[in-house]
């Protein structure tokens, strides 16, 4: 009979049958690699910005190895977690590790990345005391977004068992508002399909500032999204699973910024439209009157 992963790594010298202590390290790796792939998107943005302000540039490829990069680490991000799930090592210091994983990466990461790309190149028809202001609020605005972040993440560590305002089917797992690095891959998703041309536009700029300011709602928000820890990937698939999931890698390796972009939107969205959906169903309690019955005598 064949061994599952956490009982093959199981410390046969343990008598409570905790696992080896290097299991431990299976999914520290991975969010090793989450602060990593984050620390060099914000280089990244940082290098761009530098060169594109004194050499001048249509498109700043350094903002798509960003967004990219923040990508990435949304993989990594979901992977250290089924890893220790997995192999039956989670820990109050994992947790705390991701956690302050996610703030670098998926806070600060794409803040910078949305300020620099949203803001900073804002000149064409407009005053400078107007670009000024519009500057002023990709400050205020990024950093809400980091704020809301951490708070987000804060709320996810002490809260058990949270449920949110709008709770769906019993049998699914959700996330109480918009989880960060949803958020972060929606902000690199724009960058990235934007073929990595900075914002010089300040209508458009005041759009990206309205945007950060959802996200940021959103993510300290009680509503619903999908959590999808519910799916086990060692459970057989069906072969339709298998033509859709081999159908979306097809999709993203040729159309990649379409696609990404389009599956992040929809994610986003999600939450809001359920929310609605719920506001709608509502109907208001009707008081019955009650009818006096009078006698004609």
């Amino acid at each position: 009979m064949a061994l599952r992963l956490s009982e093959r790594l199981i410390d046969p010298k343990s008598p409570e049958r905790r696992p080896r202590r290097a299991a431990y390290a299976l999914p520290t790796l991975f969010t090793a690699a989450n602060v990593f792939f984050g620390f060099l998107a914000i280089t990244k943005t940082i290098d761009g910005t530098l060169r594109a302000a004194s050499q001048g540039a249509v498109s700043i490829p350094e903002y798509a190895l960003a967004a990219q990069l923040i990508g990435v680490a949304v993989a990594c991000d979901g992977l250290d977690g089924r890893i220790a799930r997995m192999t039956n090592t989670v820990s109050d210091f994992g947790r705390e590790l991701d956690s302050l994983a996610d703030v670098i990466t998926f806070g600060i990461a794409p803040a910078v990345l949305a300020f620099c790309w949203g803001f900073y190149f804002v000149t064409h028809n407009i005053e400078p005391a107007m670009r000024d202001q519009i500057l002023q609020g990709g400050y205020f605005l990024a950093f809400v977004y980091l704020l809301c972040g951490a708070a987000r993440l804060a709320r996810f560590n002490v809260v058990t068992n949270p449920v949110p305002k709008n709770p769906g089917r019993p049998d699914r797992k959700y996330f109480v508002g918009l989880p960060i690095p949803a958020a972060a891959a929606f902000i690199a998703s724009i960058v990235y399909a934007a073929n990595s041309v900075p914002i010089e536009n300040w209508i458009i700029s005041l759009l990206w500032l309205a945007l950060l300011a959802l996200l940021s709602f959103l993510m300290v928000s009680t509503w619903r999204y999908r959590s999808f820890k519910d799916l086990n990937l060692l459970q057989p698939r069906s072969p339709l699973s298998l033509i859709l999931l081999g159908s979306l890698i097809f999709m993203i390796w040729n159309y990649s910024q379409p696609v990404l972009f389009a599956m992040c939107l929809t994610y986003t969205c999600s939450g809001i439209l359920v929310r609605i959906g719920g506001l709608l169903r509502r109907r208001p309690t009707e008081v019955a009157t009650p009818v006096e019955n009078t006698t004609l005598g």
